[in-house]
């Protein structure tokens, strides 16, 4: 009642009592309980659980509050400049992060490349993305959170060839962007660590797992994030998964992309 600014004479309006029912149970001293259907009252007008209120649960959140609190879903940009994905990050500062890019990692991205991709299939300036981009190597490059990236070998193959998503994507840039991605990943060893599996052996959505506090899923045009501690180690467990399976660890990763640049002919 304290919290929620509410007193005896409110209550017993928003409950349909005397105030004389509200005095008595709140009496020090007595051991009298409401019926079930007044607890559940006192529970609604209150915005608390009857379980809670009953002395049955520490939570004193509703089921239903609960379960919104576990999992929300937010409106994704498709931007690293993205204002919510920005906030998580800085939320996870000091934690480990775990991540599976939908294309390839924008942390890793070069400025040509952010500019061909937002130009042309985001219909954006590329501006904000670079400089959320840099704040996030600084994290790194400070050693601030540890990184582990899990990208798709297939993902890879189809980027040094310019094929489907990057269809068009100057032979150039493809070889400078690997060869960034080579440069970042010795530079930043062990705070960055690049992990390539096969998509046809292990299959994984796009995902950021912040810490052991928060579970993120990219569907496309929405985030669906989770901060139940089940669901988030469920995540995490399916990204160690991945690690474990992929062909090509943190180790080998740079002479592999390394080798996969030199295969890209520029004119």
């Amino acid at each position: 009642m304290a919290l929620s600014g509410m007193n005896r004479s409110a209550l017993a309006r928003a409950t349909g009592v005397d105030r004389s029912t509200i005095a008595q149970l709140l009496a020090e001293g007595t051991t009298r309980l409401p019926n079930a259907h007044l607890a559940a009252e006192c529970a609604r007008s209150l915005g608390v659980s009857s379980d809670w209120l009953l002395g049955l649960t520490d939570r004193p959140e509703r089921p239903g509050d609960v379960l919104a609190a576990a999992m929300t879903m937010t409106e994704a940009a498709r931007s690293s400049a993205d204002a919510q994905l920005h906030e998580w990050h800085r939320e996870a500062v000091g934690y480990k992060i775990r991540h599976v890019p939908a294309t390839l990692p924008d942390v890793l991205k070069t400025e040509a490349m952010l500019n061909w991709e937002y130009s042309r299939f985001l219909g954006k300036t590329a501006e904000q993305a670079i400089g959320a981009k840099q704040d996030r190597l600084a994290f790194l490059d400070a050693q601030s959170s540890d990184y582990e990236i899990a990208v798709s070998l297939g993902e890879l193959r189809a980027f040094a060839a310019g094929a489907g998503y990057y269809q068009g994507l100057d032979p150039a840039i493809r070889r400078e962007q690997l060869q960034g991605m080579v440069q970042a990943s010795r530079d930043l060893y062990p705070s960055l660590r690049l992990f390539l599996y096969d998509s046809r052996r292990v299959f994984s959505a796009p995902v950021t797992v912040f810490g052991s506090f928060l579970g993120v899923v990219y569907v496309g045009r929405v985030y669906l994030a989770f901060r139940s501690r089940d669901r988030v180690r469920t995540l995490s467990e399916h990204f160690d998964g991945l690690v474990r399976e992929a062909e090509i660890g943190a180790r080998e990763a740079t002479a592999w992309l390394e080798d996969l640049a030199s295969n890209i002919e520029v004119s």
